[in-house]
């Protein structure tokens, strides 16, 4: 009888089945530390009885289990222990050259140092706190986040407060609250800029990233600052904004392109979107680069795989995630001094990368010039 009723109870009502989901389901170190009011990590450390916790917090989270029947998870338990480090790497992130050379960098560094790597995708927000604090319950220490997880706040700070080491790379500027590794996206920009504008081009195209991404707005104001300062005049019709994908990069440059006066050169806030810009020019019968000029950012295998190879900025992709494997495994042996200590922020040198993308504007070409002009 109790096995045919059961159903019907749970059927009743939406609400009903997920209480009923809920009251079955084996508590959690988050819900451990949600019921003594401290963070998982401070809970971790009870259960392996670190010195390092206040006697009153001690005994909140003594309560705490007794009252949920929390039984600790045993690869939460070896790692407080010492053992193997584990890490995880979240991404959000649409360009894939971008992604394999992130990826490459964790990797290897990881394997060197004998860390134990979870590579996780998340779409958006909610699902990246949704999936920290399933990983924190599995004993996910150390986290790493590329754009744009890099510049979410609210999952930093999630991160932060429930015990966790979180390294940012890629972001538009460091914080103090957490680990960053960097580049100096706005002087970046500024070169590249600087550069199309040594060749002899004067209405250069611009081409933003992601706008809720810091560094896209760096990169802006790179480009801006470096054109205001060649006392060239900028042209808002000449700037248009893109994703960080090779499909923005293609809308934006159908854009640019078509416009009664149009750019005699086009700098991509990323690889990808130059590509793309390539690929336009091509579909409208100019060349690159003696028709237009077009420049990159990041030099992703992509930079060096379309024809002709795109003079871009080098961001050392790899070594900064390397170096931010490295970051959370330095803070992760100085435990608990490290949780006193300031934030490590590391800024890497850039590298502007002269291929076959770029020249001087051609003088032969009516396509640059005003209308009206001969």
């Amino acid at each position: 009888m109790t096995k045919q009723a059961e159903p019907l109870a749970q059927s009743a009502t939406p609400g009903r089945k997920r209480a009923a989901r809920r009251s079955n389901a084996a508590p959690t170190i988050t819900d451990v530390a949600r019921e003594a009011q401290c963070s998982p990590m401070t809970v971790s450390r009870v259960i392996n009885g670190e010195e390092n916790v206040r006697e009153d917090t001690k005994q909140k989270v003594l309560g705490a289990i007794a009252k949920l029947n929390y039984v600790p998870n045993r690869a939460a338990r070896s790692l407080a222990a010492g053992s193997q480090l584990r890490i995880a790497l979240l991404f959000d992130n649409p360009s894939a050259s971008y992604l394999s050379e992130f990826l490459m960098g964790a990797l290897d560094e990881a394997s060197r140092r004998d860390i134990y790597l979870v590579v996780q995708a998340c779409e958006d927000t909610a699902e990246a706190q949704k999936v920290i604090k399933k990983l924190l319950d599995g004993g996910i220490e150390g986290y790493i986040l590329p754009p744009p997880l890099c510049d979410d706040q609210s999952v930093l700070d999630l991160i932060r407060s429930s015990g966790g080491i979180a390294v940012a790379v890629g972001p538009g500027r460091a914080s103090g609250s957490h680990g960053a590794v960097l580049i100096d996206e706005f002087q970046a920009a500024y070169d590249m800029t600087r550069h199309i504008i040594s060749l002899g081009h004067e209405r250069i195209g611009f081409i933003i990233g992601n706008p809720e991404q810091v560094a896209s707005g760096r990169r802006l104001l790179g480009y801006r600052s470096a054109m205001k300062d060649a006392g060239l005049p900028i042209d808002e019709s000449l700037i248009a904004q893109g994703q960080f994908t090779y499909r923005s990069g293609m809308v934006a440059a159908e854009k640019l392109l078509g416009i009664a006066h149009p750019p005699t050169a086009i700098f991509a806030s990323n690889d990808d979107m130059a590509a793309a810009t390539v690929a336009m020019a091509h579909r409208r019968h100019l060349d690159v680069p003696n028709d237009i000029t077009v420049c990159g950012f990041d030099d992703t295998e992509l930079a060096s795989s379309i024809w002709p190879e795109l003079t871009t900025i080098r961001q050392p992709i790899r070594e900064m995630t390397a170096e931010a494997v490295a970051m959370i495994a330095r803070v992760h042996k100085q435990r608990p001094r490290a949780a006193r200590a300031k934030a490590e922020q590391l800024t890497l040198a850039y590298q502007l990368i002269r291929r076959n993308s770029d020249a001087g504007p051609s003088l032969a070409s009516s396509f640059s010039k005003p209308p009206g002009t001969s």
